[in-house]
């Protein structure tokens, strides 16, 4: 069993996440403690009523905890023992006297549940909740597990990495591994392994290890005649050395070859897509400032995300690589609030930059003011800050001109005659 501890900013951010899931039916509110009816006679104010009474009694700003506890595929659990499990944790870690609910979700190949309470108790004070997951949580896990027969999490791991041979894959780097076979080491460990569908998705992996699947461009023979060959790129991401022929390699991976696979993977890979979707619905419970820190986010849950930018900065594709399931998504295929736009969105990123262009636009009238300020962490804004300057300039450029053209461009007024 393996227990996740967040604490939201929130309540009813918590409580949301869930309450959509039910509603999509892909989860179950499963049993309600301390919250004074039966979970079936809940509405959800009435869920957050009952948290929010107990919230105000007290300032603090951390005041709620939205756990998950994920089981493994063999452990066979049914309702009943899922909710003796979260009683039986929820007690060992201090919280059997609060209100909280239980949700059993589906939308995921592993069992698992998550649970929503509050820190505040009824006299208005707070449980101290300063290293619950790895002072109480890892306790009450280890102990649950041997109660419940459970698997058990760190033998889990240990016994997953005896039985898989990890593959050596060294990052191609050119001039110091002999290019061919360099690349045939790469290609021999991705593509067999991974579920991609599309060329983009092919090189979203394997460009982790410095190689790329080159058609190269359209009007070019290469391209014309369906052929295919493999570079190697460098720190900066440039092709450098001979370009390598899909044919000339042992394992043939032509682009037919690879069209094959295409096809394949589209249906091996969608079991795979509940675990992505919900690593990103869980990170943006408690949305991340910027870009980077949801992609360190996602790495903690072995999923790599590659952002694809135009050449002025503004990300447009995002890519998500599951390295424990091997699968590998474009945003927009998972779905909209998936993609580039979607994420930005969802972490408040756009809206951010919008702000920031009416303060800007307000305070500064030139461009080396307006981009002295933006952010260099965001390339979103970064980009976007061009187009800034540029409709920044040109509704300045009147009062930058002299004085006499600018007379010269009003018009004339007629002189009136004097009527004696």
């Amino acid at each position: 069993m393996v227990a996740k501890i967040k604490t939201p900013t929130s309540i009813v951010r918590a409580l949301n996440y869930n309450e959509q899931k039910v509603q999509k039916g892909v989860a179950e509110c499963i049993y309600a403690d301390n919250l004074l009816r039966d979970v079936n006679d809940l509405n959800f104010y009435q869920k957050q009523k009952r948290f929010n009474t107990l919230i105000s009694l007290n300032e603090a700003k951390t005041n709620s905890l939205h756990i998950s506890l994920n089981f493994d595929l063999s452990d066979r659990l049914s309702k009943d023992k899922l909710v003796e499990i979260a009683s039986h944790y929820m007690e060992r870690i201090g919280f059997s006297d609060q209100p909280y609910l239980v949700y059993q979700h589906h939308d995921a190949a592993h069992p698992h549940l998550h649970i929503v309470t509050t820190s505040i108790k009824n006299d208005g004070s707070r449980i101290d909740t300063f290293n619950i997951g790895r002072n109480q949580s890892e306790k009450a896990r280890k102990e649950i597990e041997l109660e419940f027969n459970l698997v058990i999490a760190s033998g889990k791991n240990k016994l997953a990495s005896q039985q898989i041979k990890p593959v050596n894959i060294q990052k191609v780097i050119y001039g110091k591994s002999e290019t061919k076979r360099a690349i045939t080491n790469v290609l021999d460990a991705v593509l067999n392994t991974y579920k991609y569908t599309s060329i983009a998705e092919l090189n979203a992996v394997l460009k982790q290890y410095n190689v790329v699947a080159d058609r190269g461009k359209e009007v070019s023979t290469t391209f014309k005649k369906g052929g295919i060959v493999y570079r190697i790129l460098d720190e900066k991401g440039s092709k450098v050395g001979i370009p390598i022929k899909a044919s000339s390699i042992y394992s043939t991976p032509t682009l037919t070859h690879l069209e094959e696979k295409f096809n394949a993977n589209e249906v091996k890979r969608k079991p795979d897509l509940k675990r992505v979707k919900t690593s990103i619905d869980w990170i943006l419970v408690k949305p991340p400032r910027t870009l980077n820190d949801f992609i360190k986010l996602l790495e903690r849950e072995k999923i790599a995300t590659v952002v694809r930018q135009n050449e002025d900065g503004l990300v447009y594709g995002l890519t998500y690589i599951d390295h424990q399931t091997k699968a590998v998504f474009n945003g927009s295929d998972i779905g909209k609030e998936y993609s580039a736009k979607g994420i930005m969105n969802r972490c408040g990123i756009l809206q951010s930059f919008q702000s920031a262009i009416k303060e800007r636009y307000s305070e500064k009238s030139d461009q080396e003011a307006a981009d002295k300020h933006v952010s260099p962490a965001n390339p979103f804004v970064q980009g976007a800050s061009k187009v800034f300057g540029a409709l920044l300039k040109s509704s300045t450029q009147n009062d930058q001109m002299p004085f006499e053209l600018n007379q010269n461009q009003k018009p004339k007024k007629k002189k009136q005659r004097s009527h004696s």
